[in-house]
C-alpha cells in the first residue's frame, strides 16, 4: 500500500484550511437564512394570532356570555355582555361575535373589572382581573343567550 500513496494527490495543510474556511462560511449564511426564516415564521404567527380567524381562537377571545339581571334587562336594548379575554380589545371582540353568532355588530364597549380582595381563614388573596364587553347589535339582529342552557 506504501507504493501507491506516493501516486495519491495529497492536499497541503492550507488547502485544507482554506477549504475549512469555505464550509464554515457556508454552515454560517445558512444559519442566517435559517434565522432570517424563523423570525418571519414567529411575525406571520403573531399576526395570526391577533386577528381572530380560526374558531379555536374565538372561543378563547370570548369566554362566556354574562347573565345577570342587569344583562338580561339590556338584551331588550339589543346589548349583550360577555366576559371577554383580559388581553382582547374591541376589534377582536367584535369579530369573535361576527363569526360565531353570526350577527352584525355595530359597537363595542370594554370594561376592565379589577381583582377583589378576598380571604380564606386566615390567608388573604386576589381574584383575577378580568374584562367585560358590551356588544351592540342593530335592531333586527339577535343572539340566543340562553340557547345552551334550555333543556
Amino acid at each position: 500500500m506504501s507504493i501507491f500513496s506516493k501516486f495519491k494527490k495529497t492536499k497541503s495543510k492550507e488547502e485544507k484550511k482554506k477549504e475549512g474556511k469555505k464550509e464554515e462560511k457556508k454552515i454560517e449564511k445558512g444559519l442566517k437564512e435559517q434565522k432570517k426564516e424563523e423570525v418571519l415564521l414567529k411575525k406571520k404567527s403573531e399576526e395570526k394570532k391577533r386577528v381572530a380567524g380560526v374558531p379555536g381562537e374565538l372561543y378563547q377571545i370570548l369566554l362566556r356570555p354574562l347573565v345577570t339581571e342587569k344583562s338580561t334587562d339590556l338584551q331588550k336594548k339589543n346589548q349583550y355582555v360577555f366576559a371577554v379575554k383580559y388581553s382582547a380589545n374591541k376589534i377582536e371582540v367584535k369579530k369573535a361575535v361576527e363569526k360565531i353568532y353570526g350577527v352584525k355588530v355595530e359597537k363595542v364597549r370594554i370594561i376592565k373589572m379589577p381583582g377583589k380582595r378576598v380571604r380564606y381563614g386566615r390567608t388573604q388573596g386576589k381574584t383575577k382581573r378580568w374584562k367585560k364587553a358590551i356588544v351592540f347589535l342593530p335592531k333586527e339582529e339577535k343572539i340566543d343567550v340562553f340557547g345552551s342552557y334550555k333543556k
